[in-house]
Parts: structure tokens; C-alpha cells; sequence
């Protein structure tokens, strides 16, 4: 309980001490500003898709290491920790430079129509990236922990593999899944260093909350820091409380069946 109280509880204290002196009205203005208002958009929404990505990504990752065992199966268990390994400023620079307009990809996808880097996509792409081995690492030890049996009995009385997936697999697997949604979510929110190099950081288009934040701090604006941090903690812990309701409601149905 101590350990917890240091690494959370003085940091939140620290954190709601930092609006000291400031007035319910300028915390108002500062927290609900229109740049605040459009950097919460831009990071809340794309770190639920990019999770949700995740989630459907890393499910099939993980399902694939686990069913087919091999030798190119282990170097793609080992290339899923390579977002653990890499710093995040050279994941971005890297991704930039993938997907940016003279990029291998980036152009080729500008000729078609479509843009990545500098764009709420890129946004999404970076936060994928960085959230994907969460999910996988979840998962995977579930997966293979599955009784295959239930697959094999629903197959042999006719259900086609979609069946079985959604009937079968799925429901055993939803707490691991929104487990490692809830874990890429909480990384994505407050990724910095692997977003700004790829989102071009326009103000009001693709100004994550975390830049904004460092900008109130470059401006020696702490208290205004504090406000929009305060909102973005206060949001992700109802988000974060909400999943973990919904996994306990999970867990009690399968318990009752």
C-alpha cells in the first residue's frame, strides 16, 4: 500500500496542488479552451481506434502464434516486444520517414489519394504500433491455454469457423481481450515522443494532449498544464473504470455458467 501511495497518490497530490491559486473560472477557460477541446478529441479518439485495433490485430497475432508453431512463428513472437525495445522518439522518426511524403510508403500512398503522416492516421498508425505487443502478451497465454476440445465438438456438429470464433472462442477470451484493450489504451493516452514526429502537430487538427501540455510548460504556464492534465487523468480513469466494470461483468456471466 505504501509502494502505491508513492508511485500514485503523491504524484495526483502533486498534480491537484499545481492548480494552486488558480480560479474555478481560469480553470474553466484553460481546461475547455478550444485547443484543449480539440487535442482531447484528436488523442481520446484515436487511442479507443487504435486500441480497438489492437485488439482485432493482436488477437490474430497471437492466434497465429500459438495455432501454428514454427520457426518463423518464434521471430514473429519476438518482433511483437520490438515496440517494448524501441525508444519512442525512434519509433516516430521512423514511422515519419516510412510514411511521410517522400517515404517508401508514404508516397506511394499519396499517388493513390491517401495521406499518413501529418494526419490524425498517422496518429492512429503510431499508437497502434506502440499499444499492439499489450494486447498480444494478453491474450496469447489465454489462447493457448484453451481448451481446444470445445472448438473441435462445435465444429463436428457443423458450425462453420465464424461460428465457432464468435460462439465459442470469443466469450472465452473477452476478459483477456478487454484486459489488453484497456493496457494499449492506457499506453496510447499519454504517448508523446512516438506521435509527434508522424502527426505534424497543426494546432486545433493534430495536437495530441500530451504536446499541449508541454506547451503550456514551455510557456511557464504550470498551473494551466495542470488543469488540462487534471481533465485527461479525470476522463482515462472513467474510461479505464468503465472497462474493468464491464470485464468484472464478464467474468461473473462465465462464472455463472
Amino acid at each position: 500500500m505504501s509502494i502505491v501511495g508513492v508511485v500514485v497518490f503523491v504524484p495526483l497530490a502533486a498534480l491537484v496542488l499545481s492548480l494552486n491559486g488558480i480560479t474555478p473560472a481560469s480553470f474553466l477557460a484553460t481546461a475547455f479552451s478550444p485547443s484543449a477541446l480539440a487535442a482531447y478529441r484528436l488523442s481520446f479518439g484515436c487511442a479507443i481506434l487504435a486500441s480497438a485495433i489492437d485488439v482485432v490485430a493482436g488477437l490474430a497475432i497471437a492466434a497465429t502464434i500459438v495455432r501454428y508453431p514454427s520457426a518463423g512463428m518464434r521471430v514473429l513472437d519476438a518482433l511483437v516486444d520490438v515496440p517494448f525495445a524501441l525508444p519512442p522518439a525512434v519509433t516516430g522518426i521512423t514511422l515519419a520517414t516510412l510514411y511521410g511524403p517522400h517515404g517508401w510508403v508514404g508516397s506511394w500512398l499519396i499517388a493513390h489519394g491517401f495521406a499518413v503522416a501529418y494526419t490524425p492516421a498517422g496518429i492512429v498508425l503510431a499508437l497502434a504500433f506502440v499499444g499492439m505487443p499489450f494486447v498480444v502478451r494478453t491474450v496469447q497465454p489465454v489462447i493457448a491455454a484453451l481448451p481446444r476440445e470445445f472448438g473441435h465438438a462445435a465444429a463436428s456438429l457443423g458450425a462453420p469457423p465464424l461460428t465457432v470464433l464468435r460462439r465459442v472462442t470469443l466469450p472465452l477470451i473477452a476478459p483477456a481481450l478487454l484486459t489488453g484493450f484497456a493496457l494499449a489504451l492506457a499506453r496510447t493516452l499519454g504517448e508523446y515522443g512516438s506521435v509527434i514526429f508522424i502527426a505534424g502537430n497543426m494546432p486545433g487538427k493534430t495536437e495530441v494532449i500530451p504536446l499541449v501540455i508541454v506547451t503550456r510548460l514551455e510557456q511557464y504556464d504550470f498551473a494551466g498544464a495542470a488543469a488540462i492534465a487534471l481533465v485527461s487523468l479525470l476522463v482515462s480513469f472513467v474510461l479505464l473504470l468503465t472497462i474493468n466494470a464491464l470485464q468484472r461483468r464478464l467474468l461473473d456471466a462465465r462464472s455463472a455458467a
